[in-house]
């Protein structure tokens, strides 16, 4: 943000017309919406004081097929333009450019291109790209066959399918939610495009030709079919001029493509259905109910039903959730749950997994019973009061930790406005809270809305999905058929155009691209410093003891941000890694799970289910985290931080006191919670491992290169997820398991709860004095600090199950990590084999800690690899997803990865192969500004206001403050060639390493031969 007061220009250029301008107050920001006269295309632009200005331009894509062209499209609109006659100018301009966003995206029925950055000629020259990417796309067959679909011959001369998409959408549909929603989504949805997979079925991708992806182009990438927005402090008619001059003048006014209405049912239906899995069994199937609801276009019938959402599932006291969680007839609630409002029409879905098939009406019966009860009575004030509290506390929190602000805004308004609605509503919501706190006046509304959307609405489906463990193998065996009959029917001549096509487009991909076509920034367009958030340290004391309240002032939108910090192994303030004798505390095996537990439980006085709904009443939640980071000078020694932390709205100092209770008064008593919610868990853990699939590998890979990496590994990696899987088989058989599991447990948290505590609060100037004498207040009386745990206490009675975590056999079963990675710091390749259709790869090697003079030359290394040799071998000519390189300074490791792969042992010889390019092929400087590029833009990447000051504090806390920060900055911009190969030299080339990779189950022959050792995920 600028310092300075900001006065937005809001002169439009004169290709526009006005349609509305609204200054939101909450958010700083006026909006204005405007159409190009010519084409009548929509522009919204956010005037806002951030220096991080973002664009987006997105277009209505509606197909009613699943070849996938909406979504092949993105990628191929992004292989080359009129203008920019390069290969890959989007990878390009990712290295060219100080971006801090950049990407496309294909949604059910829409395709944006967005990007953000805090430089305006980087600004105005990815608008340049993105623009004529979007219009005026080459879409060359070559180009449609590397991003999407081909049929090349194999070294059998056998043909087989290769494309980026094809392999892409093979992995995202071995994952089993995304199984579930496209099931639940083709039956809700019969007549509209929603019916449909728009990412592209692997069975129907094959049929799309590059004819049908051209058309598809002309008939959706059309100004009058598209909407743009743009936010930030350069003013609206310099961004409009460009968009007129180059690409709206050149057409007038086409079609747009409008969003229908599905035809209602007119009784409910059921359906059932199987997803992949690798083993079939009891307790793996998936009940979810779907109901039809009105369109997203109507704001205050749209926020009505983010009411009824939240009275029933908003915490896990709201009466359906809390349902579903204790339901006897399945693990946890549906990942599907609650309400959808990212298509033209909502949806509202809930149900049950781990469930078996026979339960199916009854689960549906036993939802609509729920329901009938709920809308049989008024809904207490309260409740509708707390939901109401957190629709305000959403509206005023500025995201853009993880996506920048801006875009987060944008992209939350561009829902409504590509179904022709008007994103202000979204943006601005008081006028709408205020009919809705009439409405509620009657006691009759809510409970009518139940019945009239709910209870009383046809447009109802109820999808069963089972578990089949031939379905993969079926999948596979159809597209061998497939590939077979093309086989039969290749006469010679079709197989010299398919070996013609697959020269063409390798010599396509190694031909060397004039990159000066493309505009690009350079390293004297990047800042001269850092931009790093400064607090200040008051010393107070904390339930009697001495301690440090961080004080950050910031822009917060009425909200404060509040953390009690717990240091583990650093002392605050002292400045180096002081071990304080709390070491049982990190190295407990029940840590994790101690923190998905922290805060879902009751206390001393209050149920989990009251304690839930007393949060939701005067906070955003209570959570809690590790911070944790391996020492810049010693890969064995670590900083860490127990966090428990909340945001509210100012006029809820509540919150303080709350956030003191749930850390002296929780208890472990309610195991049937645990139970739940520890179900729960694993089913959540498993069906992410197809999307985070080269995460695992990675750190599978980089197990045993640092005390931190391999804590990761046993507490939170694939072991420790079978684990819990074998606990919770163990407990169902014998309930004494839970009584040891919550006695250790509480011996935990007490033990925690005992050491001393460290403060933080973020909130604007005026509330700073009145929160912290709050703070200090509230932790006059603790019982904390009366407390006295030993370490055995501690580590008594943990389930064999977790306490056996701690001896990995790859270390030779020693039970001291630390001792065992110091005499053994390589390991074991080690493949995984999981429900997924690709593999993930990963290599790991072993590098200094973050201080060591080499890590600047290790952290641009990898992009310059990534850039120069692995994005064509492994993307381009090997058809994975996407695969790159990466420095990880809390494992002390050099890592190589990719995800979504078509290969493995191919993979890994890339791996090795960009160290050799390297050292043995010419090398240019503008290759390695590109990456330099890279690592600084990343490092200047903001957050949202609260985001920037808690990352700063850790920072500090973390021994990684401004003065580091810069040090570390002068050392990147001062790497050279020599430096990248003296490192690949001295820490790569030639050197140990340990492989991973997450494999389909049916490669497990495979994988042994290529010298892993095969572990399993557990059913």
């Amino acid at each position: 943000m600028t310092d300075t007061p900001f006065t937005a220009d809001l002169t439009l250029h004169p290709a526009f017309e006005l349609l509305e301008h609204r200054h939101i107050e909450a958010l700083s920001m006026d909006v204005l919406i405007s159409q190009h006269v010519k084409t009548g295309a929509m522009h919204y632009h956010l005037a806002h004081p951030s220096d991080e200005n973002a664009f987006l331009v997105g277009f209505r894509t509606q197909p009613m097929d699943s070849k996938g062209e909406a979504h092949i499209l993105e990628h191929v609109a992004l292989c080359g333009s009129e203008k920019f006659p390069v290969r890959d100018p989007f990878f390009s301009m990712i290295k060219r450019s100080l971006n801090t966003f950049m990407n496309a995206m294909t949604a059910a029925d829409w395709t944006a291109y967005p990007y953000a950055t805090q430089n305006k000629n980087d600004y105005f020259n990815l608008l340049d790209v993105y623009l004529d990417a979007a219009f005026f796309p080459n879409i060359h067959p070559l180009d449609f066959a590397q991003e999407g679909i081909r049929v090349e011959l194999d070294e059998n001369d056998k043909p087989q399918f290769k494309g980026i998409v094809f392999n892409e959408m093979k992995g995202a549909m071995s994952g089993e939610i995304d199984q579930l929603y496209h099931t639940v989504a083709h039956h809700l949805f019969p007549t509209t495009t929603y019916h449909y997979n728009s990412g592209g079925d692997p069975a129907d991708i094959p049929d799309l030709t590059h004819t049908e992806l051209v058309e598809f182009h002309q008939s959706h990438y059309h100004p009058s079919n598209s909407v743009i927005m743009s936010f930030g402090n350069i003013p609206v008619a310099q961004t409009q001029a460009k968009l007129h001059d180059d690409v709206l003048s050149r057409f007038t006014a086409g079609k747009k493509h409008v969003s229908r209405p599905e035809q209602r049912l007119s009784a409910p239906i059921s359906a059932t259905d199987t997803y992949t899995a690798d083993e079939a069994g009891p307790d793996q199937t998936h009940h979810v109910v779907a109901w039809l609801l009105p369109s997203i276009t109507d704001p205050k019938q749209r926020l009505a039903l983010r009411l009824l959402e939240g009275v029933l599932v908003e915490h896990a006291g709201s009466p359906l959730r809390a349902y579903l969680d204790s339901h006897p007839l399945g693990k946890a609630p549906s990942p599907l749950l609650g309400l959808d409002d990212s298509h033209y029409e909502m949806v509202f879905y809930t149900g049950l997994r781990g469930s078996n098939p026979e339960h199916a009406e009854a689960v549906e019966q036993g939802i609509m019973d729920l329901l009938a009860q709920v809308a049989s009575q008024p809904i207490d004030d309260d409740t509708i009061e707390t939901i109401l509290h957190q629709i305000e506390i959403d509206q005023r929190h500025i995201g853009g930790d993880s996506i920048p602000y801006g875009l987060n805004l944008m992209l939350e308004g561009f829902s409504t406005a590509i179904h022709d609605g008007n994103p202000i509503d979204v943006w601005e919501v008081d006028e709408h809270l205020a009919w809705l706190r009439e409405q509620v006046k009657d006691e009759q509304w809510l409970p009518n809305l139940i019945k009239t959307h709910l209870l009383d609405n046809n447009h109802r489906v109820r999808v069963t999905l089972t578990p089949d463990s031939e379905k993969s193998a079926r999948l596979a065996a159809a597209e061998q058929t497939r590939l077979d009959t093309i086989a039969m029917d290749l006469t010679a001549d079709d197989k010299d155009i398919l070996r013609k096509q697959a020269l063409d487009l390798a010599a396509r991909q190694a031909a060397p691209d004039d990159l000066s076509l493309l505009p690009k920034v350079g390293l004297e367009d990047v800042p001269t410093d850092i931009s790093f958030k400064e607090g200040t340290q008051k010393q107070i004391t904390l339930n009697g003891q001495s301690s440090t309240l961080f004080e950050y002032e910031a822009g917060t939108n009425g909200l404060y941000y509040y953390q009690v910090i717990v240091p583990l192994t650093d002392a605050i303030g002292a400045g180096n890694a002081e071990t304080l004798p709390a070491n049982e505390v990190i190295n407990h095996p029940l840590l994790p799970i101690y923190l998905s537990l922290f805060s879902e439980l009751g206390t001393d006085s209050l149920t989990a289910y009251e304690l839930q709904a007393k949060q939701a009443a005067h906070s955003s939640g209570v959570t809690a985290r590790i911070s944790q980071r391996t020492s810049i000078d010693d890969s064995q020694t670590i900083s860490s931080y127990f966090v428990v932390a909340t945001r509210a709205l100012n006029r809820k100092p509540e919150a303080i006191d709350l956030l003191k209770e749930v850390m002296e008064h929780s208890v472990f008593t309610e195991h049937d919670r645990i139970k739940e919610i520890l179900q729960s868990r694993a089913a959540s853990w498993q069906s992410r491992l197809a999307s985070a699939g080269h995460a695992y590998a990675m750190q599978t890979a980089s197990r045993g290169m640092s005390r931190q990496a391999h804590l990761e590994y046993v507490r939170s990696g694939l072991p420790a997820l079978n684990a819990l899987k074998d606990f919770l088989s163990h407990a169902s058989e014998d309930d004494t398991q839970w009584d040891e599991l919550a006695t250790s447990l509480m011996a935990l948290h007490q033990r925690i709860i005992s050491l001393p505590k460290h403060a933080l609060i973020i909130s604007e100037a005026e509330q700073t004095e009145r929160l912290s004498d709050l703070i200090v207040s509230s932790w006059q009386d603790s019982k904390a600090s009366e407390q006295t745990i030993s370490a055995d206490d501690v580590e008594s009675n943990v389930p064999s199950e977790f306490a056996d975590l701690t001896l990995d056999p790859a270390l030779n079963g020693e039970k001291d990590a630390t001792r065992a990675l110091e005499h053994n710091p390589i390991v074991q390749d080690m493949a995984w084999l999981v429900a997924t259709n690709v593999y993930h790869n990963a290599s790991a090697y072993t590098v200094p800690a973050a201080d060591h003079p080499d890590t600047a030359a290790l952290m641009v290394l990898a992009p310059y690899l990534r850039n120069g040799y692995l994005h064509s071998a492994i993307r381009e000519r090997g058809g994975a997803y996407g695969g790159g390189a990466g420095y990880d300074a809390n494992a002390c490791a050099f890592k190589f990865f990719s995800y979504r792969d078509p290969y493995c042992a191919e993979t890994f010889a890339h791996f090795e192969a960009s160290i050799e390019w390297l050292l043995n092929e010419p090398q240019t400087d503008e290759q390695l500004e590109e990456a330099i590029l890279g690592i600084i833009s990343g490092m200047d990447k903001p957050g949202s206001p609260a985001g920037e000051a808690v990352k700063a504090c850790f920072a500090d806390l973390h021994q990684r403050g401004a003065d580091w920060q810069r040090k570390m900055r002068a050392s990147i911009l001062a790497v050279t060639i020599d430096d990248l190969k003296r490192v690949a030299r001295q820490y790569l080339q030639g050197q140990q390493h340990v492989r991973a990779t997450l494999a389909p189950f049916d490669k497990e022959d495979t994988v042994t031969a290529l010298g892993f050792e095969v572990c399993k995920i557990k059913s």
